[in-house]
Parts: structure tokens; sequence; C-alpha cells
């Protein structure tokens, strides 16, 4: 898909995450054994035939960085086009404020996209886990002769004080915008998806610019639906949102169902990841796994029972692991008993140690820390 760009914005750390979001933006969150969260939206885009992404950040952005490189694992590292990273350094006083919204980042980077040369772009957050078709979204956007095409979901996925919501007519067109509300409305959920026209874009942009106006969805579109012929496109799969650390813990266990992996993981649309060649997980006769995801790399001599397991995580003899995430290179010492907790990088649980949270308060521990 040739005239279609790519836009994620990865500019956000959402503090409600707790430790989880202190040393890393939130596009970057480890999720799935061996994932990350943006690593989602740079495949569907990849899958649909996107070559050149511009991906917007602006602080706590090296951990991102670290992960995307040149791009390389989602065959995007190339001599024209492939992945840009936008730093705000299109003007000097958009690289000392914090975005105010998604039309305030497109403003600090509106020498970038000036410079595209696809007809259409696509604008999407970083920070859900789905797999969705784009080409389809395109197609229908083409077909429809749209303005503007937002992706939505029948079924809610997100905290309402969090979401956005779309009132639509029988055909899908877009009636209303309802953000932020205290309860969920009978209505469709956005998922930060759209399609538009470039030169659409750079209007909306020079439009709100000049009006002090520095949200895309609120501050542009809304305003504008009378104008703008705007439809939905309804997204059937699973989506997994990150609102809180219990969003987290809950999203991560959900991937023990294998339907939720069937709608994440297809085949002809694979999820790309930053490559590592580690060795088999090594399971020693004593240990004792059941219901767990548990990538390369690890060492299992204890018990896991309903978690999550990333790449090189230890769990030593005696030690017992049940409705747990572990992220990379923890360790879990001889005898230490973990319950609903949720292990950061580099985390080492002592001998003996117990942590014991539950389902709706799990525990979150940060990153290189030691209990």
């Amino acid at each position: 898909m040739t005239n279609l760009h790519g836009i994620i914005f990865a500019y956000h750390s959402n503090d409600s995450l707790g430790e989880l979001s202190k040393p890393r933006n939130t596009c970057s969150l480890p999720y799935g054994g061996r994932y990350r969260l943006i690593d989602f939206m740079l495949s569907n885009m990849v899958n649909a035939g996107v070559s050149d992404i511009g991906l917007i950040v602006h602080e706590n952005y090296q951990s991102l960085l670290d992960h995307v490189g040149s791009g390389k694992d989602w065959d995007l590292s190339r001599k024209h086009g492939g992945l840009r990273i936008l730093p705000p350094f299109s003007t000097a006083e958009s690289a000392h404020h914090t975005y105010s919204g998604t039309l305030d980042a497109l403003t600090g980077v509106s020498t970038y996209l000036s410079s595209i040369r696809q007809e259409h772009v696509v604008l999407a957050w970083g920070d859900m886990a789905l797999n969705i078709p784009l080409s389809a979204v395109y197609q229908q956007h083409v077909e429809r002769g749209s303005d503007v095409t937002m992706v939505c979901s029948d079924r809610h996925y997100g905290v309402p004080s969090s979401t956005q919501y779309l009132t639509t007519t029988s055909d899908g067109r877009v009636l209303d915008v309802l953000t932020y509300p205290s309860t969920a409305p009978e209505a469709a959920e956005f998922l930060s998806i759209c399609i538009l026209s470039k030169s659409l874009l750079l209007e909306l942009i020079e439009d709100c610019a000049t009006h002090d106006v520095h949200t895309f969805t609120r501050g542009a579109l809304l305003p504008r639906l009378g104008e703008l012929n705007i439809h939905t496109y309804t997204h059937t799969g699973y989506v997994a949102r990150f609102d809180s650390v219990r969003d987290y813990f809950d999203r991560s266990m959900d991937l023990l169902d294998p339907d939720v992996r069937r709608q994440l993981f297809l085949p002809d649309s694979p999820i790309r990841t930053k490559d590592r060649s580690d060795p088999s997980t090594y399971y020693s006769p004593d240990s004792k796994v059941t219901n767990s995801l548990i990538a390369d790399g690890c060492v299992i001599e204890g018990k896991v029972e309903n978690s999550i397991i990333f790449r090189g995580v230890t769990v030593e003899k005696g030690a017992h692991v049940r409705n747990c995430v572990l992220m990379q290179g923890t360790v879990v010492k001889a005898g230490a008993d973990l319950a609903y907790a949720i292990a950061d990088k580099n985390v080492t649980v002592e001998t003996g140690h117990c942590l014991l949270g539950n389902a709706a308060f799990p525990i979150a521990i940060g990153k290189d820390s030691t209990v």
C-alpha cells in the first residue's frame, strides 16, 4: 500500500500505570512475554503495506528507541523512507513543553508532514494491543470517498473517563463524539486510529494552530462533523487498553485464553518484535508449570501457575509463582512465594520472601528492585 503514510503517537507516559511507566514511555511497555506495545501498531502498518512511518516522541523515550532501533525488525530500515523518529525539534518552543494533545504533536512535526510523499495518512496511538487489518480500513475509506475514517469497536475496552465514543447513523456516519464521560454510553468506542488525506490533515493543523486548538478529535473533527464526510470502521477483534496497573495485569492474564491469542496473533498478520537469539528455556525435572506462557531463555526449577514469564527469567528450586507477570531478567530465588504480582525488568525476589497481592490489587515491583 504505497499511498498510505503512518504516524504513530508515542510521546505519552501514563502516570496511572505507576511503577510500570516510570522508566519508560507507555508505548514501550513490555507485554505478552516478548513484545512491547509499540510492536502491535508498527506491525499493523507494515502488514498493510505501509513502508513509511513517523514515530512522534517527546520525553522518556530512550527505552522505546532501544527497542525499535532503525526499524530493521519490521523491515523499515531503508535508505529512503522507512521508520523515522520525530522528536519535537521543529521549533524551539515545542522542544521545551509537553504536548497538549495530538494536534499539538502534529503541529510540532508539521515540516515532516509537509514532505511525505503519500496521499493519505493513518494516525494511531502505539499504546494498545490489537491486530487490525488497516488495508481493509483504507479500502473502505477510498471506496466511500470519506474525508476521515475513524476506527471503533462495538465492545467497550477502555476506562470511560479516558475514552472517546462515537454515535453514528446506520451506515456508519459519525454524528457526535463523546469525550471522557463518567460512565460508558451506548455508543461505539473510538480506538484512536483514523485515516485522512495529507492535504486535509495539513489544512486542519494550520487552521487549529492559528486558533490555539490542541486536540485532534475534539478540537479539529468535532466542530466539523457537519461539513466533513466522517465514517467509522468497526474492528471486531480483541483490543487491550492499559489505563491502570490493574488493567495491565488483567490484559496480561487475558493472554492465557487461547481465543484471545488467536485474535491477536494471526498467521497472515504477524506481530513483529525486536529479534533476540535466546536459548530454549530449561525446565528442571522437579519443576511444575501449568497454564502459563513462558518465553525463551528462562530457567524454571520451581512451580509456575497461571503466569506470563518473559525472556531470561529464573525461578529457582522451591520457589512458587502463581498469577504473576515476570518481566525480562527477573530472578525468584529459592523458597520465595509470589502471587498476583507484576515484576518489572531485572527484579530480584530474595530467598524465602513472600509477596501476595490479589486479583483486585496486584503488586507492581519497580524495575531493578530487590525485595
